[in-house]
């Protein structure tokens, strides 16, 4: 009985001592190094959901498939992430892919709204793969 007393007034202990090495800052991506170029791991992710885009000027006719929201819900976590650290240049085109691809990343978003906000996301990507050459 002491044993099971003394192991039970343990595992707080333990538990808060983990706790102790959780990182304070908030974690959108993974695989990433804190020291990536913000601009590199931005424009990789508007690169990567791009592969599945139908051609600028032809959103309506977009798929907007499971495999492309999560592609586009990644590259919302890769600007949360590095967003804040691009050129100060490019922090409101930042700040509106951040709000396309909120909405673009949930798939039950009627399919005018879709279309509406993957018109908005192409735009605030442009302007950051432009500003990020």
């Amino acid at each position: 009985m002491k044993r099971l007393a003394t192991v039970a007034l343990m595992i707080p202990a333990l538990l808060m001592g983990c706790q102790g090495n959780a990182s304070s800052t908030a974690k959108y991506s993974t695989g990433g190094d804190p020291t990536d170029d913000p601009c590199a791991r931005v424009v990789s992710a508007i690169g990567y959901a791009g592969l599945m885009l139908e051609p600028k000027g032809r959103e309506d006719r977009q798929n907007f498939e499971d495999a492309l929201i999560g592609r586009l819900a990644e590259a919302r976590g890769i600007t949360l992430e590095y967003g804040d650290r691009l050129p100060q240049s490019l922090h409101g085109a930042a700040e509106r892919l951040k709000t396309a691809t909120g909405g673009l990343s949930k798939s039950d978003l009627p399919r005018e709204r879709q279309v509406a906000l993957l018109k908005q996301y192409r735009a605030a990507a442009d302007e950051i793969l432009a500003g990020c050459k």
